[in-house]
């Protein structure tokens, strides 16, 4: 038996990607009047993010059911016991990183969230899916809330907050990330410096895109 393919943490799962799928950030006034290249401007930059997901806190924004799954296969399969997250949202991918854990026969994720209000929500689904004793959730910009006490070792990390951060992020965790760790960065190519960084070799890092939004990297030794 795995956890995320039985009660009650499927089920679960599967109401919130039904939920998600039926709202759309089109659905917000202000969002949907951007153009698409002040849409791109606001995912790029590094100052206009809290504007930006402020306007998206009623939204999931959750990675795919596809990216979900390989998730937690990355995390079964490295017998992860250590893992954050960057960008917590409503906690579909959380749930699935604890699930995880649950399965590895535990262990600590800690995330990050700017949006109170999701983070609110996302506890609610952690308590609903039976994995809130495996995670932390740290509510504020990742910047900070990153910036000290991490765990001494992180086995897999997960970016999928505001994409102009995720080479800021990896910064903050990247002494700590263990060889063969996993990087697992969503919509990465909002985030062209990010991508210059994990595919350069001389950085420590082997990448591959994977699948159509996604960025795989594992930390060398």
């Amino acid at each position: 038996m795995t956890t995320l393919t039985h009660a009650p943490l499927a089920p679960l799962l599967e109401r919130l990607f039904e939920e998600a799928a039926a709202t759309s950030p089109a659905m917000s006034a202000s969002f949907a009047g951007l153009s698409g290249e002040e849409r791109t401007r606001l995912m790029r930059s590094k100052t206009g993010y809290a504007e930006l997901y402020a306007q998206l806190k009623d939204f999931a924004l959750p990675v795919s059911r596809e990216t979900g799954a390989l998730l937690y296969m990355l995390a079964r399969n490295g017998n992860a016991r250590s893992i954050v997250e960057f960008g917590t949202s409503f906690g579909i991918s959380t749930l699935h990183l604890a699930a995880a854990l649950r399965d590895n026969g535990g262990g600590r994720l800690l995330t990050t969230e700017f949006e109170p209000s999701k983070v609110a929500r996302a506890r609610a689904n952690l308590e609903a899916g039976g994995l809130h004793d495996l995670v932390e959730i740290r509510v504020g910009d990742a910047l900070q809330t990153l910036a000290a006490d991490l765990p001494e070792r992180i086995d897999l990390l997960l970016l999928d907050g505001a994409k102009a951060l995720y080479p800021e992020v990896l910064a903050l965790v990247e002494s700590r990330l263990r060889p063969g760790a996993f990087i697992v960065a969503d919509n990465a190519d909002y985030s062209p410096e990010y991508l210059a960084r994990v595919r350069s070799p001389a950085a420590g890092y082997l990448s591959t895109p994977f699948g159509d939004d996604v960025e795989l990297s594992m930390r060398l030794g």
